[in-house]
């Protein structure tokens, strides 16, 4: 490891009070902000199974699209410096939570299902091997204790 850190600075604003706090269950919206200074705000909420509004992003579509975005990001990189031309790129990645007797739960997995287009004449093997670096590079893959699976495909 280089030593080298990153500090990552983040601020969520609930907004959903309703006129009464948190006086039940039901009276308050679970609605939020995530803000990064100098970043457009992202409205948060929670899950629809857990009373969130379905128009606002919640930490388990985050944490998913998180996973998704490292991996594309990482397997970009590799394949700029390994000669593999990519085109197009898009992950329909997916996560599976389940909530156990307490009312707590855990994510069991996520699948990652980049979809990459290349250029002609770039070399299939090496773009599919990039997938497997780009895994074990990932800072946020790396960071999560279930199993993150990547089902790519390769098109021309």
């Amino acid at each position: 490891m280089s030593g080298r850190e990153h500090q990552y600075g983040t601020t969520v604003i609930w907004t959903g009070n309703q006129g009464t706090g948190t006086s039940g269950y039901k009276t308050y919206s679970r609605d939020h902000e995530i803000a990064v200074a100098g970043k457009p705000p992202i409205p948060g909420s929670s899950d629809p199974a857990f009373r969130g509004d379905s128009a606002r992003y919640n930490p388990e579509d985050m944490l998913v699209a998180s996973l998704s975005a490292c991996h594309m990001l990482w397997y970009l990189h590799l394949c700029a410096t390994n000669g593999v031309t990519v085109t197009a790129y898009s992950d329909s990645a997916s996560g599976t939570m389940a909530e156990d007797s307490s009312g707590g739960g855990r994510f069991t997995e996520v699948v990652l299902r980049p979809r990459v287009t290349l250029a002609p004449g770039s070399d299939t093997a090496k773009a599919e091997a990039l997938h497997h670096e780009a895994h074990e590079k990932c800072f946020i893959a790396n960071s999560v204790n279930f199993p993150v699976r990547v089902e790519s495909r390769i098109v021309f």
